[in-house]
């Protein structure tokens, strides 16, 4: 049974295919797209997922949509009866849903002469979240969260995961929400592109909260665990806030009210200079958004009494307060998947499909390679790696080298093909070495916005220097902004303070003191790393490249980018050997072939 999962109408919109309970593909739009956060219906993404599973939209049982528009109806009815909000913000709502429910006109007009006949599930967006980390997690038993912006009229769900089950037990509804919250901050600090949360999330370390005090005037806590917002300092729950994505690139209208600059002080201007105080607006930022996060653990925790959680919804990319949970919680095991915003949705509507299908057909759930032991789970397929994305044979590579060999000539490059994987990793750890910055395009691309080993850019995370040597090269970004540690999972304990799994590169460690001044290129200004454990067995290649480094340097630990110059991560090897070209990017390594620009 073939089940298409979606992501649509929205940004990060996606596509999956669950084949028998096996996620067989995953993809951003974007990635084929070459917008970022590409909004829309993801056709782009439908049709490779089909491609390469084998099949075509005739072939497909099932499909799954993370937005059920007829959820919370009494809620949606209640609050425009009681609040009366402008009629621009019904009318817009109500246009939204109409172009939900014309699925199937979309697939019609993306796949003309393909004819569909199965059944279309609209999944709850926050159910279809939890699901796509707790189905797909190695738990038995666990509490599930979900923490966003808003889809289908809540921003935030919670209950618990037991077997193949989902109970959802609480939610907070619009207008209040944690996702809000901070997306209204980050325009308000100067960041406005959809999506920038991160920055403010990489800006906090280097300030104080020192307006704590007035970020709990605008976030409320409550004595069940949820929270509240002050709507005085927010426009979207009174009128209509544009949400566009003119040729799929989504924006987001201003979210805060005159008030909240009537509270902080007037808003930065994107171009204006970043002053302490905005580092201190930051910092307080992420300290309310982490006591409202661990208010409702806490709570859910003693509800429960459950020691494992999965984290899912946009909130969950918040890697910061992750990677605390385990200190700062009673709970002593965490699972959040690659993708865990929007894009992870069609994952997780497709899960839930899945599992209520087999279930009424009395179909037997798949098996796993290695059956789990304890507590976890013994018939299902963790998603242990997010390799699940488009992959290119060595005769593509090859096309390509003879296409392009004049281009890369004229640039002083040269070019050799190194089949030994044992001298291809020894040869790209000793460019690392050398302070050179290596373009590194392998297998099958990654799920999820983390480059983790698949389409990355490496470095030498000795070299203090190295942040600006990339920022000059390549990325050209803000220098406030972290790079990441790709570290050998074996010697995860010897560098950093806790010994975890974080393969999706979604929760932030203390790097040991006495190792910092070490590997100052991936320490951050706190002395926090947003890790990726790399594991031989998931990513054999990567590891064995990491394990080549350290046989070098004596350090297991490369500095990790993703491999993209102010674009959507890279796809192909066309889209990688055009980043290579254009950029002052050292060395290019893809499949086999090493590119080498010589010095001068």
């Amino acid at each position: 049974m073939y089940v298409l999962g979606l992501n649509a109408y929205h940004g990060d919109a996606a596509a999956c295919i669950i084949s028998d309970g096996v996620i067989a593909a995953a993809a951003e739009e974007e990635r084929f797209r070459r917008i970022k956060h590409w909004a829309g219906f993801p056709s782009q993404a439908v049709a490779w997922c089909l491609a390469e599973a084998g099949i075509t939209l005739s072939d497909v049982d099932q499909v799954a949509v993370n937005s059920d528009p007829r959820a919370n109806l009494l809620r949606k009815a209640s609050y425009a009866l009681s609040r009366r909000p402008e009629p621009r913000l019904i009318l817009d709502r109500l246009r939204n849903q109409a172009r939900r429910q014309s699925l199937n006109d979309e697939l019609a007009r993306a796949f003309p002469g393909a004819t569909f006949q199965g059944a279309v599930h609209r999944v709850e967006h926050h159910l279809a979240h939890l699901a796509s980390c707790y189905l797909v997690s190695p738990f038995r038993e666990a509490t599930v969260v979900s923490i966003d912006g808003f889809g289908d009229f809540s921003s935030a769900a919670w209950g618990i995961g037991r077997d193949n089950d989902i109970s959802v037990e609480g939610r907070v509804f619009f207008p209040h929400s944690l996702g809000v919250f901070y997306q209204a901050l980050t325009q308000y600090l100067g960041f406005p592109h959809y999506g920038d949360e991160y920055k403010v999330m990489g800006l906090a370390p280097y300030g104080q909260p020192t307006r704590l005090s007035e970020m709990r005037r605008i976030v409320r806590l409550l004595d069940d665990g949820s929270f509240e917002l002050d709507t005085r300092y927010f426009r979207h729950h009174r009128e209509k806030i544009a949400y566009e994505w003119a040729g799929g690139v989504p924006s987001v209208g201003t979210l805060y009210s005159p008030e909240l600059e009537g509270l902080l002080g007037p808003a930065r201007g994107k171009d204006a200079p970043l002053e302490q105080h905005h580092k201190d607006i930051a910092r307080s930022v992420q300290a309310m958004y982490e006591e409202a996060f661990f208010h409702l653990l806490r709570q859910l925790h003693a509800r429960h009494k459950l020691d494992s959680i999965t984290l899912s919804g946009g909130c969950a990319m918040n890697s910061v307060a992750n990677g605390k949970v385990v200190r700062q919680s009673p709970y002593k095991r965490v699972y959040v998947q690659s993708a865990a915003g929007d894009a992870g949705g069609a994952i997780g509507a497709a899960m839930v499909t899945w599992q209520k299908v087999r279930e009424g057909r009395g179909l037997p759930a798949p098996a796993p390679a290695t059956p789990l032991a304890g507590d976890r789970m013994a018939d299902r397929i963790v998603m242990d790696h997010a390799y699940l994305g488009p992959h290119f044979g060595s005769e593509v590579v090859g096309a390509l080298m003879s296409e392009r060999r004049a281009e890369i000539e004229r640039q002083d490059c040269s070019t050799i093909r190194i089949d030994d994987e044992g001298e291809l990793c020894r040869r790209t750890a000793g460019s690392v070495a050398r302070g050179e910055v290596v373009g590194w395009f392998q297998g099958r691309m990654e799920w999820g916005p983390r480059a983790l080993g698949n389409r990355s850019i490496i470095g030498d995370p000795r070299r203090a220097d190295m942040k600006d040597i990339l920022n000059l090269k390549i990325k050209r970004r803000e220098s406030f902004r972290p790079f990441a540690p790709s570290v050998l999972k074996e010697h995860v304990a010897d560098w950093f303070e806790e010994d975890g799994d974080v393969p999706f590169m979604m929760q932030v460690f203390q790097i040991r003191e006495e190792r910092r001044a070490t590997i100052p290129a991936v320490t951050h200004v706190d002395g926090s790393g947003r890790l990726q454990t790399v594991y031989r067995d998931t990513n054999p290649r990567y590891w064995a490249l990491i394990e080549a480094f350290r046989e070098e340097t004596g350090v297991p630990i490369v500095l990790n980018t993703s491999f993209n110059e102010n674009e959507p991560v890279v796809c192909t090897p066309a889209e990688a050997l055009d980043c290579f070209l254009r950029t002052r990017m050292d060395v290019l390594v893809i499949e086999n072939v090493m590119i080498t620009r010589r010095p001068g």
